[in-house]
């Protein structure tokens, strides 16, 4: 099959197959690129699609990149269970075998370091939210309404004050519960709050964190958090992974590939 070359992650060899049935972005089977200690997993895909120009064109679609996504999102994963991957930047795409090699040579150091620190490793991602409306805030107890100005700004400057007082409360929790994991994960990393309105998440995000974790320390990982989920009223908190370490592979997983 000709085409160009999306290349999802950088590994050590392995002897696993992968699944059978596992295909990539546009539906081609991913395969495996040897040069030298490490495999480069990568698939054909329609210069159509992914020459520079019409790849511009479709990150603005997001019914497209949402769908590149996932089929990017399923190799990683696939990996995940079978070796330790190295994912590289959605949309990494080289000309031809040559262009790939040729990436893998010139990182080949870098890649090999950042293997053996992530080799047995997962990524947990924790969130804090704080619910839309105060848990205080029920059908039992309707807001009562207001019978003057006076009144309206008082119920207002109460309802203010208690949704500060939770934030604090939200934004006390998030940290120790940071400070706690941290002390069970090898590695961490904050980043910036989840806009709400690009996650569909409900609530204000207070933390947005991940933790690199060894594999065989997972499950007491999950049993800490999931100790911690229904702390405080009008916070919740979510668990994802495991994942390939994203947020711990240093520039690998910034990197563009060659433009075609």
């Amino acid at each position: 099959m000709t085409g160009l070359r999306y290349v999802y992650a950088v590994c050590r060899p392995f002897g696993t197959p992968l699944q059978a049935q596992l295909t990539g972005v546009g539906g081609d089977p991913p395969r495996l690129l040897p040069h030298h200690d490490l495999v480069a997993v990568v698939s054909h895909v329609p210069e159509a699609d992914f020459a520079e120009e019409p790849l511009r064109a479709h990150l603005e679609d997001l019914d497209w990149l949402t769908a590149v996504a996932r089929a990017h999102q399923g190799v990683i994963d696939a990996l995940t269970t079978v070796t330790t991957p190295l994912p590289l930047r959605l949309g990494t795409v080289f000309r031809d075998d040559s262009g790939v090699r040729t990436m893998m040579e010139a990182r080949e150091e870098s890649f090999l370091r950042t293997l053996d620190r992530l080799a047995g490793r997962v990524e947990w991602g924790v969130k804090v939210y704080l619910e839309p409306e105060p848990a205080a805030e029920t059908a039992a107890e309707p807001r009562r309404k207001p019978v003057s100005g006076r009144d309206y700004l008082r119920q207002r400057s109460t309802r203010t004050k208690s949704h500060e007082e939770l934030w604090q409360k939200a934004e006390g929790f998030a940290t120790r519960l940071h400070e706690t994991l941290s002390e069970c994960a090898e590695d961490s990393r904050l980043h910036a709050p989840q806009n709400p309105t690009l996650s569909g998440a409900s609530g204000r995000n207070v933390l947005n964190a991940a933790y690199l974790v060894p594999r065989a320390d997972s499950e007491e990982f999950v049993e800490k958090v999931d100790r911690t989920k229904d702390g405080i009223p009008g916070i919740r908190v979510e668990l994802t992974g495991p994942w390939a370490a994203y947020s711990f592979a240093g520039e690998e997983t910034t990197s563009s590939g060659e433009e075609p």
